[in-house]
């Protein structure tokens, strides 16, 4: 991966804690930065399926069925397994539950 270089100036304070913590203070923050990215990821996906997009909720109402026949020929067959996993619906307000067809 390409690295580029960004300026960051924290409090004297902040920098101090880094080095008591870490000799390498561009190895710290790249850590914590990634962290922050992966944090705000979940966060986003779990806000995602609390409150979906219209599309996926027009998806889900669709069914898998008539969501694989949307696909193009060579991608439904290797996307798209139905036997796999366990039949799910979107519930408004609940989030994703499994469908009464289920065991």
């Amino acid at each position: 991966m390409r690295s580029a270089r960004v300026t960051v100036t924290p409090p004297e304070e902040l920098v101090r804690e880094i080095d008591r913590a870490e000799r390498n203070r561009s190895k710290f923050v790249l850590e914590a930065v990634s962290r922050a990215i992966d944090r705000r990821r979940r966060d986003d996906l779990r806000r995602s399926l609390r409150e979906p997009h219209r599309e996926a909720e027009e998806y889900a109402a669709l069914g898998m069925d008539e969501w694989q026949r949307t696909l193009p020929d060579e991608d439904a067959a290797s996307l798209v397994d139905l036997r796999a996993g366990r039949a799910v619906k979107w519930k408004r307000g609940t989030g994703w539950v499994l469908s009464a067809a289920c065991p």
